[in-house]
């Protein structure tokens, strides 16, 4: 089994929606969502980017939502920018589920503050996670939350999540629509691209419009990386990555994760699971194209997303691997997509 490094999960939104189970949901397993402990160590789950969330409050499940994202076209209105004091406890509670996971697991999982740290996990079959902040609604304009978060492990962070943060502008849940959807990074974001590159935080760009892409292109010096997005000239995402944007990736070195959400692989842009391997296939081979084979992996956006029914959860991997063998691609590319590459990218942005 070649172990998989993923570039986003959903698992922490999860357990703060339900702290009270968080063992059972965890530790044990309850047959929902996409990961727990027993079913990643199942799929050759290596480990991955953990993300911070903050849904929406209005849209967080809400049905009249999915509904329209199942019948393109669609172009779904956000929701207001969520203030600091609103944002930070969710955000600590969500680094503390995080924290606990690496003790309740006894040794199973650690938070990897370092490329080293997760090279070794690799080699000893330990889970590595990596904190993630998606969306950075918990960052007030000082930094100082910043510099606190990353003491606590923070190694990632969005800017944005789709709906405005102070430091800019995400794109819409649309389709068809460009990403080039509004402003690019206020002067605040700014000061953020500026404050991650000192201290070594990578700077994720899936969710934010095409100016602010390019703004952090221009300013940051780290390689530009989007952990769970797919290729726009396939399905017309706003989401997606334009051909201009993954040849910026793969000039700075960056990388870009495969998203399993259907609704980011399908050419129709439908939330419909019954897709098959083609869509999968497809992108996979655009972003080689286009990225080369060095920048590449994947980003499976796992309890965040609705995934290939031919994927499903996390156990799916396995099953993901042998399709792109069947396809063509050769054990050392599959090791490289897999977790090679995510490994060479974080030494290049976080050093050894």
């Amino acid at each position: 089994m070649i172990p998989v490094f993923d570039g986003h999960n959903d698992l922490l939104l999860r357990l703060l929606d339900d702290p009270a189970r968080r063992a059972e949901i965890f530790l044990t397993g309850e047959g929902k969502g996409h990961l727990d402990l027993p079913r990643m160590q199942a799929g050759g789950f290596a480990g991955g980017f953990f993300a911070i969330y903050l849904p929406s409050p209005a849209a967080h499940d809400d049905p009249e939502i999915e509904a329209q994202m199942e019948k393109p076209p669609y172009a779904l209105p956000l929701s207001d920018l969520i203030g600091f004091d609103a944002a930070i406890l969710p955000a600590v509670q969500a680094a503390g589920h995080l924290l606990w996971m690496e003790r309740a697991s006894a040794g199973a999982l650690k938070l990897c503050r370092t490329a080293a740290e997760v090279a070794e996990c690799l080699k000893t079959g330990t889970i590595a996670a990596i904190m993630h902040m998606e969306g950075a609604e918990a960052i007030d304009e000082s930094l100082d939350a910043l510099h606190l978060f990353h003491a606590a492990g923070l190694r990632s962070i969005g800017p944005v999540w789709s709906r405005p943060t102070i430091f800019g502008h995400g794109v819409p849940f649309a389709f068809p629509s460009s990403p080039d959807t509004g402003p690019g990074l206020t002067e605040a974001g700014k000061r953020l691209v500026a404050e991650c590159n000192r201290l070594k935080i990578m700077i994720d760009l899936s969710h934010i419009n095409e100016k602010g892409f390019d703004d952090v292109a221009r300013l940051s010096d780290a390689p530009l990386v989007a952990t769970h997005s797919n290729a726009h000239a396939l399905c017309a995402s706003s989401r997606n990555l334009t051909d201009r944007q993954l040849a910026m990736i793969r000039e700075t070195g960056g990388m870009v994760g495969l998203n399993f959400a259907v609704g980011f692989l399908r050419p129709d842009g439908r939330k419909d699971d019954g897709c098959g391997w083609d869509p999968v296939l497809r992108h996979m081979d655009h972003l080689l194209k286009a990225l080369g084979e060095d920048h590449l992996g994947f980003g499976s956006d796992y309890d965040g997303a609705t995934t290939p029914a031919v994927i499903g959860d996390v156990t799916g991997l396995p099953r993901l691997l042998q399709a792109l063998a069947d396809h063509g691609y050769d054990r050392p590319l599959l090791e490289k997509i897999a977790h090679g590459n995510w490994l060479a990218l974080l030494r290049r942005t976080f050093g050894t």
